[in-house]
């Protein structure tokens, strides 16, 4: 008589040949699993998606680190008139001066990811002032670039006493009296005192550098009074006071001509291999979204493609990059490799 086989050997015996009833088992709990997780990420990415489109839905503050009326404060704030009017919230302009604008750059990159701190920063705080300070932040990984929202040459200008109409001059005035011109700055490792120190590295000469905390209304008085003999700006600082005869324009330091300065010479021409330009820029803490960073970067440059900006910017010696992120991004680390050996060659110390 044949015996069937009772069911616990039908059960109990492939698990001892092959052992597949478990491996199905912890399979299907792998799949549970991953399927789990997917639904998770699945679910954030989507409600990351959903908040980027909901931004902005409160106010938005644009911070920088220099006083009203500097350069920074009068290229933002017709971009926060526009971003406004494109999001429907308010974009307020902060100024938070010192540390040659550090404490707003370390303010904001400390900031929660969420777009509603932004900052609006002149290049050189964030890409030659680091090789000189130490900050408890890192530039080119703690901030994300947004959009470069001006590019233009510096000018450097006079107190009507000093006897200098171009920098040939100026390098001639200095050469006879050393360490006696003075030129103010918005602060040590800004692109305004570099290009003190590229000037006086190239043309041999010694002249006192005069920080100041700040730019614009802070630099201006003691340099139309005469307590400052010159000082590198954006002609958007200076413009008013040229244009009064309170100033002399001698040079720009870019090697062509700006269109708002059409007489005034670069300061290559005089001193050659002298190049320098500075930018403006908008930038978000590490981590912000990248889908706000995109819109944020197609509306600011729809904003310089249009007329009314592009003919103000002009006016103010500024051009309009219109830079994608990533290109904004590329040109930042550059400048920071460009800046960092700069400062080596001229000696300067961090502090």
């Amino acid at each position: 008589m044949t015996l069937a086989p009772s069911t616990a050997s039908i059960t109990a015996r492939p698990a001892a040949i092959d052992g597949s009833a478990p491996r199905i088992q912890r399979r299907a709990r792998r799949a549970a699993i991953a399927c789990a997780i997917g639904c998770v990420i699945a679910g954030a990415a989507a409600a990351g998606t959903a908040s980027a489109q909901a931004w902005p839905a409160k106010p938005v503050r644009l911070i920088h680190g220099f006083a009203p009326g500097s350069a920074i404060d009068v290229s933002i704030r017709p971009l926060a008139a526009h971003l406004a009017t494109e999001f429907g919230q308010g974009f307020s302009v902060e100024p938070r001066p010192g540390a040659t604008g550090q404490l707003a750059n370390e303010f904001v990159s400390k900031s929660a990811p969420d777009a509603y701190t932004l900052l609006a920063a002149p290049g050189s705080s964030l890409t030659s002032a680091p090789h000189l300070q130490k900050a408890p932040y890192d530039s080119l990984k703690d901030l994300a670039p947004i959009a470069m929202i001006t590019a233009f040459s510096f000018v450097l200008v006079a107190h009507p006493s000093v006897p200098a109409k171009t920098a040939r001059d100026l390098v001639a005035i200095a050469r006879a009296k050393p360490g006696v011109l003075t030129y103010g700055s918005t602060g040590v490792g800004s692109g305004f005192h570099l290009a003190g120190e590229l000037l006086a590295s190239l043309g041999g000469v010694s002249m006192v550098h005069v920080p100041y905390r700040g730019g614009g209304s802070a630099t201006m008085p003691d340099l139309v009074s005469g307590r400052v003999d010159m000082m590198w700006e954006s002609y958007a600082a200076v413009r008013t006071q040229v244009e009064a005869g309170k100033l002399r324009a001698i040079g720009v330091t870019g090697t062509t001509r700006i269109a708002a300065l059409p007489n005034v010479p670069p300061i290559n021409d005089s001193v050659p291999g002298y190049d320098l330009v500075g930018w403006h820029g908008v930038f978000g803490p590490a981590g912000v979204s990248r889908e706000v960073v995109e819109r944020m970067n197609v509306s600011i440059n729809r904003a310089l493609d249009r007329k009314e900006l592009r003919t103000l910017w002009a006016q103010q010696g500024f051009d309009t990059p219109q830079l994608s992120s990533d290109q904004f991004a590329q040109r930042m680390r550059l400048d920071h490799a460009f800046y960092g050996k700069l400062i080596r060659s001229i000696g300067l110390q961090v502090q």
